[in-house]
């Protein structure tokens, strides 16, 4: 069976991450299941431009933020995971706090009590004891937070270049990715080691 990712927008800067995200899990042969908060449609309009036609379009699936019956709302519908990308500290809060007023969060509540890898891309800066205490509870859950941090040891060329190095690492931690997929560290060059 093919990988079966669900992909979670919520309402934090950063939509191009699921943008991109949904673009190689295609180019994977991945099924994607897409669900957005309704903040996340305003940062997508904002931060994108992109219709919500065109971003529906990209996934196999997608389902209203209501729509607590739908079938990615049960752990008897198996998949490999669930990426929530951008995730907001509300998202984060509802999910450490199994507080499953939409899809998304319930998703990612069945997502984790089925053991199933859960990658969330937290975005806010500066950080409060909230949100910091909220990252542990879901940590010890066992989700994985990830925060987009810029590996600028990749030297990264464009924007997109530090977008790719982030989604990459999020396709690892769903074990979609072999050793040659995208350039990986290497150590420190012989020539800046001579310096």
């Amino acid at each position: 069976m093919a990988a079966r990712i669900i992909v979670g927008i919520s309402g934090a800067t950063g939509a191009v991450y699921a943008i991109r995200l949904l673009e190689l899990l295609r180019t994977l042969g991945a099924e994607t299941h897409l669900v957005v908060s309704k903040a996340g449609w305003l940062t997508v309009a904002q931060e994108t431009g992109m219709s919500k036609k065109k971003l529906i379009a990209m996934a196999d699936l997608h389902y209203d933020i209501n729509d607590v019956g739908a079938t990615i709302a049960s752990g008897s519908f198996r998949t490999s995971g669930m990426v929530i990308a951008p995730c907001s500290m509300r998202s984060l809060a509802a999910v450490a706090h199994g507080f499953n007023d939409n899809l998304l969060t319930r998703a990612a509540d069945v997502t984790l009590k089925e053991r199933r890898t859960l990658v969330m891309l937290a975005r806010e800066t500066p950080l409060t004891l909230a949100h910091l205490r909220n990252m542990t509870l879901a940590t010890e859950m066992g989700a994985r937070v990830m925060p987009p941090v810029p590996a600028f040891y990749a030297l990264p060329k464009t924007v997109q270049d530090i977008v790719d190095h982030t989604v990459w690492r999020v396709l690892d931690q769903l074990g979609l990715t072999d050793e040659d997929t995208y350039a990986r560290w290497n150590g420190v060059a012989a020539s800046v080691r001579d310096r």
